[in-house]
């Protein structure tokens, strides 16, 4: 039995959303009650204690889109011409990365990605893998990985035809193969999709390939949808239709898959996301950076349509993404207004709905039955906090960096910021020498 308490709980449980002093008991990897800590602790015969000394007490962060694959890119010199669009900086950049890893490579990759998401405070991710040059057994090695480090993961491999057939084959065949692994696990820690890459990667027949394999498989699709312009251009030239018409008639479309980005989408297509129920997937800090638009998220919202939050391997930092998302839709719509509920939403609500999905218990909430993926965060407000104002406490004034303990399935696995069992310098120090090498072969 752990008790985590004396802080202020933000349980993100609309019944009991906030409570000033409280406690959070869990047992084995379950949240069976909540409640304040003297009740809490002299109702339960506990093994430890967790003092929150004052500070917060919130879920474990969920990320619904990262990019594992994209770790060993940071600081890298570019060796390409200066891109002036988005499909140049995929050339330049991320279609070279995936070609030259190998499977050391994604096992340092996935943990030094782990390390930062725990440190983070982000104790869900569902990840969109690439590494053409090592396809076969990279999802398998990621799990590992995952299990290794205690992180609750959902997996994919993006199928694309951009580097042939046998490339694309094997694609396929590790996604059906780990999405019947880990899909048949009992532990709740790990799950497959199938990846996608995006519909201009992707001729009919792959299409109707990946359809037809999956068919017998319990899962959705996972997907870049309508990111660039080139994507929308591609899809009208080649198919006479858009993109997000394109993946409906493939019957790729539903509540279990997700629609990545979703940028350039009209009015008609968001109307179809809406009547299929898919999950769009919202990354502010990457569309940002790659100049590729913003997304129409508020008008999706206000349709209907259910939008999460994820980063797309821009950050493992869901605070991050949470205030870029607030500023990028006022900036654009040059409205103040927007933006302060439809955010919250995404990352606390919405993120756990696409999460239930795939995960048999509640992650992203405290309350009695969820998971117990907790996480301490050092915030002393210098206003009054309570529960008709936490949002904007944790809007403006926490970030990822201020998480002090992260527990994942009731698991302590950083404690003051330190991780527990893992030799993160010896962790860090291969990563640098793999990452290294991979920049002499690109």
């Amino acid at each position: 039995m752990l008790l985590v308490g004396n802080g202020k709980v933000i349980t993100q449980d609309k019944d009991m959303p906030y409570i000033e002093n409280g406690c959070i008991a869990v047992k084995d990897n379950v949240i069976i009650e909540i409640g304040k800590t003297e009740d809490i602790k002299t109702k339960y015969h506990y093994r430890e204690f967790l003092d929150a000394k004052g500070k917060v007490i919130m879920p474990g962060m969920v990320n619904t889109h990262h990019h594992i694959y994209s770790a060993f890119a940071r600081g890298m010199p570019s060796k390409s011409s200066v891109p002036k669009n988005f499909t140049q900086i995929l050339e330049g950049l991320w279609w070279k990365i995936d070609k030259a890893l190998n499977l050391e490579d994604v096992k340092y990759s996935a943990y030094t990605t782990y390390i930062d998401c725990i440190k983070n405070g982000t104790t869900t991710i569902f990840d969109h893998h690439a590494s053409q040059g090592a396809v076969r057994e990279s999802l398998f090695t990621i799990g590992e990985v995952s299990k290794e480090l205690g992180v609750r993961s959902c997996l994919c491999y993006e199928v694309s035809d951009r580097d042939g057939k046998d490339v694309m084959e094997d694609a396929v065949s590790e996604n059906i193969e780990f999405m019947k692994k880990a899909n048949s696990l009992e532990d709740d820690m790990l799950r497959g999709m199938f990846g996608l890459h995006a519909s201009f990667t992707l001729s009919d027949e792959t299409l109707y390939k990946c359809v037809e394999e999956k068919s017998n498989i319990n899962g959705g699709f996972h997907i870049h949808t309508a990111e660039g312009i080139d994507d929308l251009y591609d899809s009208l030239k080649k198919y006479g239709k858009r993109v997000v018409k394109r993946l409906m008639d493939f019957n790729i479309l539903g509540e279990k898959t997700i629609a990545v980005h979703c940028i350039h989408v009209n009015d008609g297509e968001i109307e179809l996301l809406k009547e299929t129920k898919t999950n769009v997937v919202h990354n502010p800090e990457s569309n940002m950076g790659n100049a590729v638009g913003c997304s129409p998220v508020i008008e999706m919202i206000k349709r209907g349509v259910l939008l999460g939050l994820g980063t797309d391997g821009y950050t493992s930092d869901m605070f991050e993404s949470l205030k870029v998302g607030n500023i990028i839709h006022k900036h654009n719509l040059c409205n103040p207004s927007v933006a302060w509920t439809e955010m919250p939403q995404m990352l606390f609500e919405n993120n756990r709905k696409i999460s239930s999905e795939y995960f048999n218990k509640p992650v992203g909430v405290l309350k009695e039955g969820a998971h117990g993926d907790i996480i301490i965060v050092d915030y002393n407000p210098l206003t009054i906090m309570n529960e008709n104002n936490y949002d904007a406490h944790i809007l403006f004034g926490m970030s990822g960096r201020n998480v002090e303990t992260t527990i994942i399935n009731g698991k302590v696995v950083m404690k003051d910021r330190k991780l527990v069992d893992i030799d993160e310098e010896k962790i860090y120090e291969k990563s640098r020498e793999l990452s290294s090498k991979l920049w002499d072969r690109i």
